[in-house]
């Protein structure tokens, strides 16, 4: 999702080996978590194939996959990379993972290509699920990794034109030349990395994200 300037996107180095029943998630339900974190195939997917983590993807030759349509399949419950349905959208771990705890607010309003699309209820609503898993994001990071420094909000769209934001937390041992840029300064090497791909080794991250968004969801309720 307007991840790399050079590389159009990065999608998942795995593919699971079938959908999950999980019907219509109701806000705060998480689906795909039994089985993105046992049941991932190892047969790899170049990560480089689709378009913008978190949205759909316009490449032939992917037609019936989720990542075909992501926020389609979070509606349906098919999408693996939820993390947890908010107000507004829904909460998803990136596909790449050099940045640890990146993640992705997507809209559940397929209609949308734009913030200003949404009524102002709406916007607002979205603008809050973005305030609330970005502290989460914060929050997690922050308590795994002393070199934390911030966390980076982009709401972007240039190359998928579908409403969502990217949180991404910046640390400390960042290369200086990059540290003070956007993730997207990173080279195209780095995003393409098998190493960096999301799979069962970011269980423990998900699981303390999910936890995390829950305890904020509870809180704000």
């Amino acid at each position: 999702m307007d991840s790399n300037p050079i590389m159009p996107s990065v999608c998942y180095a795995y593919r699971p080996p079938e959908v999950p029943a999980c019907g219509l998630p109701q806000v705060g339900q998480d689906c795909g978590t039994r089985w993105l974190t046992s049941k991932l195939t190892s047969a790899p997917r170049p990560p480089w194939v689709g378009r913008e983590s978190g949205t759909r993807s316009s490449l032939a030759g992917m037609t019936g996959d989720w990542r075909d349509d992501r926020v389609g399949a979070a509606l349906r419950g098919e999408n693996p990379t939820v993390l947890r349905r908010l107000t507004a959208g829904f909460a998803v771990l990136g596909d790449v993972q050099f940045l640890p705890g990146y993640c992705v607010l997507i809209s559940d309003d397929p209609a949308a290509d734009r913030l200003a699309d949404l009524p102002r209820e709406r916007r607002l609503a979205f603008l809050a699920d973005l305030d609330l898993l970005g502290e989460a994001v914060h929050r997690v990071c922050a308590r795994r990794d002393p070199a934390f420094r911030r966390v980076n909000y982009e709401i972007l769209g240039n190359l998928d034109a579908f409403l969502h934001a990217h949180v991404r937390p910046r640390y400390d041992w960042e290369p200086a030349e990059l540290r003070r840029g956007p993730a997207t300064a990173y080279p195209v090497e780095v995003w393409r990395d098998p190493a960096h791909a999301l799979g069962p080794r970011h269980r423990e991250l998900r699981a303390l994200l999910t936890a995390e968004l829950d305890a904020l969801t509870a809180d704000h309720h």
